[in-house]
């Protein structure tokens, strides 16, 4: 059974930023293909230490994607959300990587996101229960010392010098 799809709008993509876009298509076409687990590890490390992105640099990126890629500008919405989340990493920046379905009518949806707002997605996106979400800067530990801490398996008591930690009297 087929479904009619209609592809997004498409703006000429000048050949010097497809030298740019099209190779990270290519490998959100590998990491889209990967188990839903393998990519939400794969998508944490890439937004490990990453700045929010700002609502117009996401709408940048995901018309870029869309301009280099027939596929991203179809019912490919894994690797265009994947391609869109990892064009803004390379500025330093991470969208919110989403991936949900909504049961009546299924549908199953990958998306990214500003401020909670999905970005240049369709209304029936707002529908769709996140199943995985990678925010920005999802990979980062809390600090050094809980870090510290849990490479060397102690869980329980604090690292010594810490606050949290008390002082022996006497």
């Amino acid at each position: 059974m087929s479904t009619p799809v209609s592809l997004a709008s498409r703006d000429p993509l000048p050949w010097y930023q497809g030298l740019r876009v099209k190779p990270i298509i290519a490998v959100a076409h590998l990491i889209g293909r990967m188990r839903p687990r393998r990519i939400r590890q794969v998508l944490r490390l890439c937004a490990r230490n990453a700045r929010p992105a700002g609502r117009a640099e996401a709408e940048r990126a995901r018309k870029l994607v869309v301009a280099a890629s027939i596929r991203c500008a179809g019912d490919g919405c894994v690797p265009r959300s994947i391609a869109t989340a990892l064009l803004c990493r390379t500025r330093g920046t991470w969208p919110t990587w989403q991936s949900g379905v909504r049961t009546n009518p299924f549908l199953a949806h990958a998306w990214v996101e500003v401020d909670g707002h999905p970005v240049d997605e369709p209304a029936t996106t707002l529908g769709v229960h996140p199943l995985i979400t990678v925010p920005p800067g999802a990979g980062r530990l809390r600090n050094v010392q809980t870090a510290q801490r849990l490479s060397r398996g102690n869980h329980d008591d604090p690292p010594r010098g810490s606050p949290e930690r008390p002082v022996p009297k006497g």
